[in-house]
């Protein structure tokens, strides 16, 4: 494959290059590829962080801490309103509509969605000389073996998991934390077999019905993959090899379910309690990152897959004054901003100016190439089709917009496309679960079309007075599904 040196791809001049069986080496220590670790919150709400809402009831001060550090995008998206999409988006720079999965998400016992020949950030980055790991909630299909063509056999192996994605290891389970079989799977192995069905019926601690393994205890399925980063870490960074670790965490989706030390810590529900052990557990790998070592040469980066679900219990959060969308309308599921605007920092002390802030449009299907411009490749035709490099953002050297425009997915399959201060609503309500719901949209026009720069809260539908902008907007997004890729 082509490549080409980060140093000087970055204008990070000075370097004397040599190659390497292993790909591109700079001389220079300071050059050495950097670890990424990738932290990914579940329903997490933009406004639940108090670095990115100063009217924040819950105090986050370990991702407080990581703003600080590092830089915020206060402009950052999903690109869908719900969990598979966007993780999808994540690992292969694509959008996750031009799948299989035209909406919705899948199930505990879904079959694989990423094909094992298509280009992902682990794959990409193994050709570097890094060692990958997924820990944590995986949500993108895997393959069970059944028994006579039906049920389930946990005692054979699973097939096509992550490990099939380009990961060397990866410990996880696969859908929600609300989505049975509850088992952890290594490796392609069922950690200990079911021996009970568990099941949660409680509005905010919910699961469904489904076997058990007699190793899972819900309660414990944070800790256990914060555990486990941690462990990877250190691991890893003894053997002085760059390492990528994705760690999309199961929380704080439901059930919410915060361990004796962290309830009632926030002042505000169970909720606001979930979120602080979310960034407890953030604190951890921050605290193992710097242990090891490694922290000054590591590029982290915390977000969430979509908006805040309302399984929160907006209405008690809003007694305390909190609200986890913030100033944006609604929330997961949405076309709105409520649905896939998410928090998003990056700390890189090597690279990324401490206390810095970016409102430039970022999408976190862009992981892919920011991924191969920090290794120096060149990606090919028939990957990373929706990926745009945010490294110019993140060393400041970026001259202007990144992205031409981003396409965003609700749960129902209702599409939006934003470009600049314009966004394109192609549904006449949330096209997910906050009002107008679809089904209740009477009356409504068919499309959106919302001022950004003006109207942040999306109030007023303009689409009737700037026809020439829906049909730009419109024809845009037309071209990126017929050309099959937006970059």
């Amino acid at each position: 494959m082509n490549r080409r040196n980060f140093i000087s791809s970055t204008g990070l001049a000075g370097a004397t290059l040599a190659f390497s069986g292993g790909g591109i080496l700079a001389k220079e220590a300071n050059s050495e590829l950097p670890n990424i670790v990738y932290i990914l919150a579940d329903d997490m709400g933009y406004g639940d962080v108090s670095a990115l809402n100063p009217e924040s009831k819950i105090h986050t001060s370990h991702m407080d801490r990581l703003a600080k550090e590092g830089m915020i995008f206060t402009d950052a998206h999903s690109g869908s309103g719900v969990c598979t999409p966007t993780r999808y988006g994540i690992l292969t720079g694509r959008y996750c509509w031009r799948t299989r999965l035209k909406k919705g998400v899948l199930y505990g016992y879904s079959e694989h969605l990423i094909d094992p020949d298509r280009m992902t950030v682990a794959s990409l980055l193994k050709e570097h000389g890094y060692n990958s790991a997924c820990i944590g909630k995986w949500h993108l299909g895997w393959d069970w073996s059944k028994a006579n063509g039906k049920k389930v056999d946990f005692t054979a192996p699973v097939k096509n998991g992550p490990n099939a994605n380009g990961f060397d290891y990866y410990y996880s389970h696969c859908g929600s934390l609300d989505m049975p079989p509850y088992v952890y799977v290594e490796n392609g192995k069922v950690t200990a077999q079911p021996n009970r069905e568990t099941e949660n019926k409680d509005s905010q601690g919910f699961w469904r019905k489904g076997p058990t393994g007699s190793d899972f205890v819900h309660e414990d399925v944070l800790p256990n993959f914060t555990r486990r980063g941690v462990e990877y870490i250190k691991k890893r960074s003894a053997t002085g090899s760059p390492f990528f670790l994705y760690l999309p965490l199961p929380a704080p989706h439901t059930p919410i379910l915060p361990t004796e030390e962290f309830k009632g810590e926030s002042g505000t529900n169970p909720y606001g309690d979930f979120v602080l052990q979310v960034d407890w557990s953030i604190g951890q790998i921050v605290k193992a990152l710097e242990e090891s070592g490694v922290a000054d040469n590591t590029l982290i980066i915390v977000t969430s897959d979509n908006g805040c679900s309302p399984r929160a219990d907006f209405d008690e959060l809003a007694e305390f004054g909190h609200d986890p969308s913030y100033i944006y309308r609604g929330y997961k599921a949405d076309i709105y901003e409520g649905g896939h605007r998410i928090p998003f920092i990056a700390r890189w002390p090597r690279r990324v100016k401490p206390g810095t802030e970016c409102d430039d449009t970022t999408c976190l299907t862009d992981l892919l190439a920011t991924a191969a411009d920090i290794v120096g490749e060149k990606l090919p035709a028939n990957a990373g089709e929706d990926s745009v490099s945010m490294l110019p953002n993140l060393l400041g050297t970026a001259k202007g917009p990144l992205r031409e425009a981003t396409v965003h997915h609700s749960i129902n399959g209702s599409f939006s496309i934003r470009r600049g201060r314009w966004k394109l609503a192609l549904c006449p309500g949330s096209g997910g679960w906050s009002n107008p719901r679809p089904g209740k949209t009477k009356g409504l026009p068919p499309v959106q079309l919302y001022d950004l720069k003006n109207d942040i809260g999306e109030t007023r539908n303009v689409q009737d007075k700037h026809p020439e902008v829906v049909k730009e907007l419109k024809d845009l997004l037309e071209k990126y599904k017929r050309e099959g890729r937006s970059v």
